[in-house]
């Protein structure tokens, strides 16, 4: 269980940097374009070898894609009975911060070094390791593209009341709400309003 919870945020890990390997394919990206008469074809061979980079984000973009429809199919159902939100908060500020924070400064990288992209691979591995081991799998900048919101509630079970709950949500929610949840994480959950 714990294993698949950690690949869950690998995934969504994945996910987040979809900006990055989307910058990392316009910057790099090579093909030769020439309309003369005496044109050829490089071939595909060197297409692919001066593209190697763009490539390998390109594999990434339709994993994140792959891994965004899985997150969207687990989150599908809750069969928890609805919870009410005694205190809310938005931190969709999270987004950005992780947004300002990763991507935008590693998109920066010489990628046609070896040594630079050695140091993107480290450097991308350990902000991964970190952002799993603190649990802010949750502040994902494609996410936030793809509509969803963050919130930090306090909400009342029918036998307890969890405070500072990290709720992911694609609707608006307002204190006395009613939502449902599915738990991604312990202080984590997913949520749809109750209409």
């Amino acid at each position: 269980m714990k294993f698949n919870r950690t690949m869950e945020k690998i995934e969504l890990y994945i996910v987040s940097l979809w900006l990055l390997f989307f910058l990392i394919i316009v910057v790099n990206l090579e093909i030769p374009i020439c309309f003369g008469n005496d044109s050829t074809f490089v071939g595909w061979a060197n297409l692919f070898k001066k593209n190697k980079i763009s490539i390998l984000s390109l594999c990434f973009l339709f994993a994140g894609l792959f891994f965004y429809f899985r997150f969207e199919y687990r989150i599908s159902g809750s069969k928890k009975l609805p919870v009410k939100i005694l205190e809310i908060e938005d931190v969709n500020y999270e987004h950005l911060t992780f947004l300002t924070t990763y991507i935008i400064p590693l998109i920066c990288f010489n990628l046609k070094n070896t040594r630079y992209l050695i140091a993107l691979a480290i450097l991308l591995s350990v902000i991964g390791v970190i952002y799993v081991k603190t649990d802010k799998f949750y502040a994902n900048p494609t996410l936030a593209v793809l509509g969803y919101r963050l919130y930090k509630v306090t909400i009342k079970t029918r036998l307890s009341m969890k405070k500072d709950i990290i709720v992911v949500t694609k609707d608006t929610l307002v204190k006395a709400d009613q939502i449902k949840t599915l738990s991604l994480d312990e202080k984590i959950i997913f949520a749809r309003l109750v209409k």
